[in-house]
């Protein structure tokens, strides 16, 4: 047996001399400054924000990747109703982790069991989209999460915390009309009845056709009871300027607070106080309080943390270049936002959380990170913007001068979204298609969507450099066609509102449903297509043969790499 019958061993082991020779720009060691419980290290869900004046058509827009990799992908609707006088809401732990079960009700079925605790109901509550969290509701309220962590102390996951993260998020839909009240109702809700069991520091961007809110919750600790008689949490929230894009990339946002500015900050009166209690601040330091600094501190920079914490310079870097924002500035040091140099279309928004860092210092195909087929998922280094263990990808778009049901788009995009395409579910709608409805990650399912996708990215990754130029070429049919449809969407379903709602909401039901259904059967076909054409592509192909056919098969860069070490290992 030689060396050579095993050249992809051998380019593999070349890959790891030319890292030891430096080829690598970063180290993987994490960042030691980082204190909080989870963050960049382990997380990928990347919130992106639009303020209205931001951009194309002034709505606001936002973004979030469920990125767990083995969470729930299901997505379901839940109509408004109205409740009796002294009627109670049950409340539920929510696992992320469990899948829905067909022939039960979510969020029912996902929970961790009956907590045995209600809360008062109120009068009338809304109809709202849900995934892994409630996405939009009928007023067009709608909600993105980002993990943020927080100072290990502060955890709290005994059943005195009455409300996770996903339950606050569905109370939230269920009685906001406004983000504002949205935000109000959540922060009240978890220090009246507690929060963090089985969450910790959290991040929701919450909007409506006016405003975006970066709000942010920390729980009060394991040794909180209701009993006590202080509050279960301590939360803030900062509003995004509407000429301006913000970015949460799994770590605290908000730095210095003033609460007597209403209209761009909300939050706990105790949120100073408890940091002096909890020695998280010190007023005799001089220092103006900071909100990150005290329960989510997050130092260093993009270049320090190996690229880790890359996403947040990066998504500033892509939206407003014309700063140069550096690298190596502090995270601490980084704006809450910052106008971008153009305004920002729903496509350009889509086409950001496919952002691989391609033509930066964190590229994942720069020398041979990409090993023979260029492929960005394979060097993890750095952390993405697009990542390939996404659940979904949810892109909530609130707009003005349009009926709230007509005005509110939730658009999803199942797996990993450089091989997805999005989706459109409008506010109105009242369910939501079958397929987002069904499936989970150890069973193959062709009535589910995402497995769709899953299909179309498994075969994607086998040959990524060639494939991908597949996937983007389906994409831009499908996906563009969606969001060229939406102006006349709009106009049918004016008209209709106008004579009768319910028949609005009927047509954007009927239509967006068999949308859905063509895209998602398209993806299949897809998925079949690319296993076909790419079936042992090039193993029995001479090499003038790919060339004749226009095809560049392997990375010049590790063809060479693995050249070198073929003849080291000779010689």
């Amino acid at each position: 047996m030689t060396f050579k019958i095993h050249r992809p061993v051998i380019g593999l082991l070349a890959a790891g001399l030319l890292a030891g020779f430096g080829l690598f720009v970063f180290s993987e060691k994490e960042d030691p400054g980082f204190k909080t419980t989870l963050g960049p290290q382990n997380e990928a869900c990347t919130v992106i924000m639009v303020g209205k004046a931001a951009s194309t058509d002034g709505s606001t827009m936002a973004t979030h990747t469920c990125d767990c990799g083995v969470c729930d992908w299901t997505f379901g609707h839940v109509p408004a109703a109205d409740h009796k006088p002294g009627a109670t809401r049950k409340i539920y732990h929510i696992n992320q982790y469990i899948t829905w079960k067909e022939g039960t009700k979510w969020p029912y079925a996902l929970s961790k069991g009956d907590t045995g605790f209600s809360i008062p109901e109120i009068p009338h509550t809304f109809a709202y989209h849900h995934g892994m969290f409630g996405y939009m509701n009928e007023n067009q309220v709608a909600i993105s999460e980002s993990t943020i962590g927080t100072v290990a102390k502060l955890v709290n996951a005994t059943p005195s915390a009455r409300l996770d993260l996903t339950t606050l998020s569905l109370l939230g839909m269920e009685r906001s009309r406004t983000a504002r009240e949205c935000v109000e109702i959540m922060g009240s809700l978890a220090e009246k009845y507690g929060y963090g069991f089985n969450d910790d520091g959290e991040m929701f961007a919450v909007s409506d056709p006016n405003e975006i809110w970066v709000f942010e919750i920390i729980p009060a600790g394991p040794l909180w009871a209701p009993e006590t008689g202080k509050p279960g949490a301590v939360w803030c929230a900062q509003r995004v300027p509407d000429d301006q894009v913000s970015v949460c990339p799994n770590e605290s946002r908000i730095g210095e607070v003033n609460l007597a500015d209403k209209d761009n900050f909300l939050g706990s009166a105790h949120m100073i106080s408890f940091a002096v209690e909890q020695k998280l601040y010190d007023p005799a330091s001089g220092k103006p309080f900071s909100w990150k600094r005290a329960y989510s501190p997050a130092e260093g920079s993009a270049v320090s943390s190996g690229g880790r914490r890359s996403r947040l310079w990066r998504l500033f870097d892509l939206v407003a270049p014309s700063l140069k924002l550096d690298p190596n500035t502090p995270d601490m040091d980084l704006p809450f936002s910052v106008k971008p140099d153009k305004k920002i279309s729903v496509q350009d928004v889509m086409n950001l959380t496919r952002d691989k860092s391609y033509g930066s210092i964190f590229d994942p195909v720069s020398g041979i990170r990409g090993g023979p087929f260029r492929n960005p998922n394979y060097y993890s280094g750095t952390r993405k913007i697009s990542v390939a263990n996404a659940e979904y990808t949810s892109l909530v778009q609130c707009r003005n001068g349009l009926p709230n049901p007509i005005g509110g788009i939730l658009w999803v995009a199942f797996g990993a979204q450089d091989t997805s395409c999005y989706i459109p579910l409008y506010a109105g709608m009242t369910a939501v298609p079958k397929s987002f409805m069904v499936g989970d990650h150890y069973q193959l399912n062709r009535s589910s969507a995402r497995w769709a996708f899953d299909y179309v990215d498994f075969h994607t990754q086998v040959i990524y450099n060639q494939a991908i130029k597949d996937v983007e070429k389906a994409r831009l049919e499908y996906e563009g066609a969606a969001v060229q449809a939406i102006p006349e969407i709009d106009k049918t379903a004016l008209e209709l509102y106008a004579k009768k709602p319910a028949k609005a909401a009927e047509y954007l039901t009927k239509t967006c449903l068999a949308q859905a259904d063509r895209i998602v059967a398209a993806w299949w076909d897809l998925g079949d297509r690319l296993l076909v054409k790419y079936d042992h592509f090039g193993l029995y192909d001479s090499e003038k043969r790919v060339r004749d056919r226009g095809v560049q098969l392997y990375d010049p860069t590790w063809q060479k790499a693995v050249k070198m070490v073929d003849t080291w290992v000779e010689k």
